[in-house]
C-alpha cells in the first residue's frame, strides 16, 4: 500500500473541493448553526495515496478558535481521517486557537465515535437544529445513516490550551 500523504489546500484545489463538497454533503454549501459555510472558500489539507485523493478536511480559524467543518476520508480504517485531523490541530496550535470544534448530526454515530477517541467531549446540543438549517440548504434529507431522522445538531470540542 502507498504512503499516506497530506498537504495544504491549494488554490488550485478550489474547483476539486467545491465538486467534492457538492458529491459528499448534498451541494457546494454546508450548514452548522443556522450559517451558511463553503467549504472551497476555507483552509484546508487533502490527503492522498500515490496520485489519488482520499481525504479532504476544511475549517475556520475566528476568535481564537478553529471549526472544523468538513471531514470526509474516502476510505476508513486506513487512518485517513486521523491524519487529516493532527493536520487539523497543529494549524489551529500554529494559529494560536484554544479551541478545536465541530458540529455533527444526530444520525453520525461513526462520527460521534471517531472524535470522542480523539479526545473530543459533547460540548452542546442544539435541538431541532436541522428544521431551520433545510431553511438554508433543502438538500438535507430528513433521514440520515440507518434511517435515523436527521433532528439535531451535536458540537463537540476539545481544548487545545
Amino acid at each position: 500500500m502507498e504512503k499516506l500523504r497530506v498537504r495544504p489546500l491549494a488554490q488550485d484545489d478550489k474547483r476539486w473541493v467545491a465538486e467534492f463538497t457538492e458529491e459528499h454533503w448534498g451541494a457546494r454549501k454546508v450548514v452548522a448553526k443556522e450559517r451558511i459555510i463553503y467549504p472551497d472558500e476555507l483552509e484546508g489539507f487533502v490527503a492522498f495515496r500515490g496520485d489519488r485523493k482520499v481525504g479532504l478536511v476544511t475549517y475556520h480559524v475566528e476568535r481564537g478558535e478553529c471549526e472544523i467543518v468538513t471531514l470526509n476520508s474516502l476510505v476508513e480504517g486506513q487512518g485517513i481521517g486521523s491524519s487529516l485531523m493532527d493536520a487539523v490541530k497543529k494549524a489551529a496550535i500554529s494559529a494560536g486557537c484554544g479551541r478545536l470544534w465541530l458540529i455533527t448530526t444526530n444520525d453520525n454515530m461513526s462520527a460521534l465515535r471517531f472524535y470522542q477517541k480523539r479526545g473530543f467531549r459533547l460540548a452542546a446540543l442544539y435541538l431541532n437544529a436541522l428544521d431551520r438549517s433545510r431553511l438554508l440548504k433543502p438538500q438535507i434529507p430528513l433521514f440520515g445513516k440507518d434511517g435515523i431522522p436527521l433532528r439535531d445538531e451535536i458540537e463537540l470540542d476539545m481544548s487545545l490550551a
